[in-house]
């Protein structure tokens, strides 16, 4: 029984040999691809959303309930075009006894200028109006002798005899003027002057009734879109609450958030693209901002890129990625994307070499740039090396490989 128990001791531990060793000469079979040479532009990648150029919330300057609502969500709109019409009846009312209070003063202020003025004033304009058309006929009559003089019809005395009737006029003209301007500033001044001060109040009242009925229609501040619509007819408009919000999608911006160890590499005024989420959405334009600040929770720096959205193509909220280009590398070395394994978050990582020994080496990278299925890489690699695009995922170093079909992607 003993003997029997050794033997069979001894065919287990020789059918786990036989099994580790069919293990370790397992062959593993792979696709591979060369990696070539090649210029790539040199990019920045980060996740961005889509806002407009210019938004805003408009809301009501009075409180007052809505009458009507001229414009609702989705629709576009013109600057200055009236959104919505508000309850005015009040403010007409306060409008109409403020410009009757401005014809009042008026009236009252006409009044008072015309019952404070004495006689002698009166005639004092009488002589202004007399002397002021006396002064015009001497001028035209010393205009019209200057001309003959000129011509050679008329003597050089002649002429000198106009002349002193036009100064004689002119100064007859001059003390009427000022004798009536003394005569008015002696005729109750300043009964006249608090009456002008009443009526520039009664028109400021008036001029503050017209602002207040301006403001019972709402406008758009300028052209764009409503995306918004908080309020209905009957609601109450108040000038804390929203009543829409308006964007201008004329120029969509990508406000993307990128690393801040990648941020440093970004210029204003460089080239940029959004790809949206599912793709269909895309756009190119330029980086128009770079934020000072990082972000202390996210250590990410925001970039702004903003692009032309005449046909808006890119709605407000859409997420996806944004692209800014920031250099050229070349002849780089260039494999599949599928070939690399990066480590979260950075640009580091490793890719599977196919060697001469029929085996799958690690090598460990460092990418600079990827476009259209392609990576560069700095470090690492050399053009002509064959590395694995399909099984290398978890395979451990040094296991044997079975070359498949080879591909130049």
């Amino acid at each position: 029984m003993k003997h029997y128990v050794l033997l069979m001791a001894a065919l287990l531990l020789a059918g786990c040999g036989a099994r580790e060793e069919q293990a370790a000469k397992a062959v593993v079979a792979v696709r591979v691809a060369r990696a070539g040479e090649a210029d790539m532009a040199l990019a920045v990648r980060a996740p961005a959303t889509i806002f407009a150029r210019e938004q805003s919330n408009v809301a009501a300057r009075v409180t007052a309930p809505i009458r009507e609502l001229a414009a609702r969500k989705g629709d576009s709109v013109a600057a200055g075009q009236v959104l919505a019409r508000l309850e005015a009846r009040d403010v007409t009312a306060l409008r109409s006894e403020a410009a009757a209070a401005v014809a009042d003063a008026d009236a009252t202020l006409q009044k008072m200028v015309a019952g404070t003025l004495p006689g002698d004033i009166e005639r004092a304009r009488g002589q202004v109006a007399t002397t002021q058309a006396a002064l015009e006929q001497a001028d035209k009559i010393y205009a019209r002798r200057k001309q003959l003089y000129e011509q050679g019809a008329i003597p050089n005395r002649d002429l000198l005899v106009s002349q002193t009737e036009l100064s004689q006029a002119k100064v007859n003209y001059d003390v009427a003027k000022k004798s009536l301007e003394l005569l008015e500033k002696q005729s109750g001044e300043k009964d006249v002057q608090i009456a002008r001060s009443r009526l520039e109040q009664a028109r400021a009242r008036l001029a503050g009734a017209d602002a207040q009925l301006t403001y019972t229609e709402v406008r758009s501040p300028f052209a764009g879109t409503i995306t918004e619509q908080f309020v209905f007819p009957g609601d109450m408009a108040k000038p804390d609450s929203p009543m829409f919000t308006v964007a201008d999608l004329r120029v969509a911006v990508a406000r993307a958030q990128v690393p801040e160890d990648q941020a440093a590499a970004i210029r204003g005024g460089a080239s940029c693209s959004f790809t949206g989420a599912d793709a269909a959405d895309k756009g190119s334009g330029k980086v128009t901002m770079i934020n000072r600040a990082v972000d202390p929770a996210r250590r990410t720096v925001e970039v702004w890129c903003e692009i032309p959205n005449g046909e808006a193509r890119l709605r407000a909220g859409a997420f996806g990625t944004v692209e800014v280009v920031t250099g050229k590398l070349e002849r780089a070395i260039v494999v599949p994307a599928a070939a690399v394994q990066f480590e979260e978050g950075t640009l580091n990582g490793f890719v599977m070499v196919a060697g001469k020994d029929g085996k799958a080496h690690k090598r460990d990278v460092v990418a600079g740039a990827a476009e259209a299925g392609r990576v560069a890489l700095l470090q690492g690699l050399k053009a002509g090396e064959t590395v694995i695009v399909e099984g290398g995922y978890g395979l451990p170093d040094g296991t044997e490989v079975k070359l498949a079909e080879a591909s130049e992607k």
